[in-house]
């Protein structure tokens, strides 16, 4: 069986997102910063054991500009996605891809 994104470790995806982006030369400290600036957690507040669903319900506070994050990320345009919780997953999956592609921290952080 399948695991439900909603239900991976948030730990086993970060791993992933720093891959993501120090290939193309970025730091842990600019993807820290991109979640800190989504969710409102430092890097060291937020629980390892966490699932994906943890970690964005018990986000610190959820930036208000998060909204204005548009693009797409696996062919689904983030804006269009309905479940607030995989829209949440979407929204960090776009700002790293744009760290990723070399996109100023400026621009990023809206």
């Amino acid at each position: 069986m399948r695991q439900s994104i909603f239900d991976m470790k948030f730990s086993t995806i970060y791993p992933l997102y720093l891959q993501k982006a120090q290939r193309k030369g970025r730091t842990k400290e600019e993807v820290d910063e991109i979640i800190k600036w989504l969710t409102g957690y430092d890097a060291e507040r937020w629980d390892p054991e966490a699932t994906n669903r943890e970690f964005f319900d018990n986000a610190p506070e959820m930036n208000p500009n998060a909204s204005m994050i548009k693009g797409t990320v696996c062919g689904i345009k983030v804006e269009e996605i309905e479940d607030p919780l995989m829209q949440k997953i979407r929204w960090l999956d776009k700002l790293i891809d744009e760290l990723a592609r070399g996109k100023a921290m400026e621009k990023i952080l809206r």
